[in-house]
C-alpha cells in the first residue's frame, strides 16, 4: 500500500494535466506542478481562487482575462462556480493554449478541479464552441450587475427544492434581499448611480459567498439567495455578515461618504414545498423585515 501511495503521489505531482483541489469556502488545499506553473501558485500556498484569479490579472498569467473591469469579472465568474456537482467548460491562458476545465463538487462543498491540455484538438471548431458558451453565459447573466439573472435562479430553486423533496440535500435555505430606499438614491442621485449601487451591492454579496450558493438579481433592486445545507441559524448568521459587509462608506468612489443598506427575508424549504411557496414565504418575511424598519432580517 505504501508503494500504491508513492507511485500515486508521484503521478499527481508529474502530471502534464493540471489538478487543484478546493475546500468549501474555495480555498486551494492540494494542487500539483502543472496547476502550479499555470497559475502562478507556490508549493503548498493556500489561497483562494479569487485571489489567485486576481493576481493572475495583475501579473498578467494564468488566466487570460479580456476585460477592463476585473472586479466584474471576477463577480461574474463567481455566480458559474460550484454551483452544480459537474460542469465542464474551455478556458485559454496567458501562454497561449487552450484547456478543458472540470468542475467536480462533493456533496459537502469540495472542489476537484483538472484541466487538459486542447490547443491542438479540432481547433477549426473553437469558435464556434466559444459562441455556444458566450451564448449560454449571456442566457444566465444580469448585464448590469454580472451576476445570476432571474431565469438561472429561478432554475436553480427549482432544481434545489426537487432535490430537497428527494432527500438529496440537507437542509437548504432561501432568502430575498432588496436595497431599501432604493427609489431615494434614484432619485437623489441619478439612475446612473443608481446602477453603480446595484453593482456594488452584487459584488459585494456575491465575494462573501460560498461556491456552493446561488444568488443572482430577479428584478429591479431585489436579489434572491440559495444556501444548500445550511439550516436557518447558519443562514441568519451569513446574513448578519452581509450586513456588515455590504454597502459600507467608501464602498462607491463617486460618494465617498454614502452609505446604504438591504432587507432580508429568510425561509427554509419544507418538504412538499412548490417554487411559489418557497418565493412566497421569503417574499412575506421581506416584507415584514421592511416594515420592521429595515436593514434587518425577518424569517417565516
Amino acid at each position: 500500500m505504501a508503494l500504491f501511495g508513492d507511485i500515486t503521489e508521484s503521478l499527481f505531482e508529474t502530471s502534464g494535466t493540471l489538478v487543484a483541489l478546493f475546500d468549501p469556502q474555495d480555498i486551494l488545499r492540494r494542487s500539483n506542478a502543472a496547476y502550479r506553473e499555470t497559475y502562478g501558485v507556490a508549493a503548498n500556498e493556500e489561497i483562494s481562487w479569487a485571489e489567485i484569479l486576481r493576481r493572475n490579472f495583475e501579473q498578467r498569467r494564468g488566466v487570460a482575462v479580456a476585460t477592463e473591469d476585473f472586479e466584474h469579472w471576477l463577480t461574474s465568474a463567481r455566480s458559474r462556480r460550484g454551483k452544480s456537482p459537474y460542469r465542464a467548460f474551455e478556458t485559454d491562458v496567458t501562454d497561449g493554449r487552450w484547456l478543458w476545465m472540470t468542475e467536480t463538487v462533493s456533496p459537502t462543498g469540495w472542489m476537484l478541479c483538472i484541466a487538459s491540455d486542447i490547443t491542438e484538438l479540432r481547433t477549426g471548431e473553437r469558435s464556434l464552441r466559444q459562441d455556444r458558451d458566450s451564448a449560454r453565459k449571456a442566457s444566465q447573466t444580469d448585464e448590469l450587475t454580472g451576476i445570476s439573472n432571474r431565469r438561472y435562479c429561478m432554475s436553480v430553486l427549482q432544481e434545489t427544492i426537487a432535490k430537497a423533496s428527494l432527500g438529496e440535500v440537507s437542509e437548504t435555505c432561501v432568502a430575498l434581499l432588496d436595497i431599501d430606499r432604493f427609489k431615494q438614491i434614484n432619485d437623489r442621485f441619478g439612475h446612473q448611480f443608481g446602477d453603480a449601487v446595484l453593482i456594488d451591492f452584487g459584488k459585494s454579496v456575491q465575494r462573501n459567498l460560498r461556491p456552493a450558493d446561488s444568488f443572482g438579481r430577479v428584478g429591479g433592486e431585489e436579489f434572491l439567495l440559495i444556501l444548500p445545507q445550511l439550516g436557518p441559524a447558519a443562514a441568519e448568521l451569513l446574513i448578519e455578515r452581509l450586513f456588515r459587509a455590504v454597502g459600507r462608506p467608501g464602498s462607491l468612489p463617486s460618494q465617498p461618504g454614502f452609505h446604504y443598506s438591504f432587507s432580508a427575508g429568510l425561509t427554509q424549504i419544507r418538504p412538499g414545498d412548490t417554487l411559489a411557496e418557497v418565493y412566497h414565504r421569503a417574499d412575506a418575511a421581506l416584507y415584514d423585515a421592511k416594515v420592521g424598519g429595515r436593514g434587518r432580517q425577518m424569517s417565516a
